[in-house]
């Protein structure tokens, strides 16, 4: 176990090395971000004294290796647009993208896991075909017209719930959180019901899937066979036994909620990292965008790593080594 443990840990160091080299040429290699950062009145001489301060003179292998030589240090080097280190740039934005993030997943898990429980029990209901009916909805309407129409009718026609900003915050653990406060949480309702619906229907259809599975298996035929009770079968039998893939589906869509926010950010004007990399993009800020691209990568192989762990938790017929 604990071999495998650090293989595993070993395996994905090379990942994030691989990645680095793949994110920094990538971002890199387009655009030029002189001609966006620079006065275009400038003459000669002060632009080259620009362009060797941002230390784009080099060749892009000596960048590359100055880029690890600063990742050796836990640097991503100076945004060329905020004169700060980039990893601060985005750890200053980072509490409010988990904090939408993680209010969705928790919408997510408590609306879909338990209207797809209840769908797979019961499929023939109609309430169930009312709920897999609404589900192709939350999978078929595009994310940033959704977002669009909660504003137009729940912040500008019935005015309950404001459309942009964050709202009042508190400080927690080092950093200022909205759900801490009732203004705050108001202003969060919106983007994290637009950033989970998606994931709630998918949710809801993998855990119905999983459940019309596991009930045909003959341990559950055998546990009704003993006389036990309906409510114990389906917390025992049935939901620790389809949990394996919904698990991985959790853990890999949170991953995907923090990285992939942007649009859900910039609609609701939410001072995240989503809104922070479309920034970025548009005045070609390398430092910060590689500097989010590499935490991206981290984020999602620590998942990765974190899902397996609870493989072993969640049945301990799965192993990491591939054993029993």
């Amino acid at each position: 176990m604990i071999t495998t443990l650090i293989r595993r840990a070993i395996q994905a160091g090379f990942v994030v090395i691989a990645m680095t080299l793949i994110v920094f040429i990538g971002v890199n290699v387009i655009g030029n971000p002189v001609d966006i950062l620079i006065n275009p009145d400038l003459n000669q001489a002060e632009r080259l004294r620009v362009i060797e301060n941002l230390g784009l003179d080099q060749s892009l292998w000596r960048q590359y290796l100055s880029f690890l030589h600063g990742l050796t240090q836990g640097s991503f080097g100076d945004s060329f647009v905020y004169g700060r280190p980039a990893l601060d740039v985005i750890l200053e934005r980072l509490p409010a993208t988990l904090e939408l993030a993680l209010c969705a997943m928790v919408i997510a898990i408590v609306v879909g896991l338990p209207l797809g429980l209840y769908a797979g029990l019961y499929p023939d209901r109609v309430s169930s075909k009312l709920i897999m009916t609404g589900s192709i909805l939350g999978f078929s309407l595009p994310t940033f017209w959704v977002g669009l129409m909660f504003i137009l009718v729940f912040a500008v026609q019935l005015g309950w719930l404001p459309s942009n900003g964050r709202g009042d915050t508190a400080e927690f653990l080092g950093a200022r959180w909205s759900f801490l406060t009732g203004d705050g949480l108001s202003h969060l309702l919106l983007p994290a019901l637009n950033l989970a619906l998606f994931k709630t229907s998918l949710i809801l259809r993998l855990t119905r899937a999983g459940v019309q599975e596991v009930v045909m298996q003959d341990f559950v035929k055998f546990a009704r066979a003993k006389g036990l009770r309906e409510n114990r079968i389906i917390l025992v039998h049935i939901l620790k036994n389809l949990m394996i893939p919904v698990v991985t589906i959790i853990g890999l869509e949170f991953g995907s909620l923090i990285a992939f926010s942007v649009v859900t950010e910039s609609i609701f004007g939410w001072p995240g990292m989503g809104k922070l990399i479309i920034d970025s993009i548009n005045l070609l800020d390398r430092p910060v965008i590689v500097a989010y691209l590499m935490m991206m990568v981290v984020l999602f192989v620590s998942l990765n790593f974190i899902i397996d762990i609870c493989y072993t938790l969640l049945d301990p017929r799965v192993r990491l080594d591939g054993k029993g």
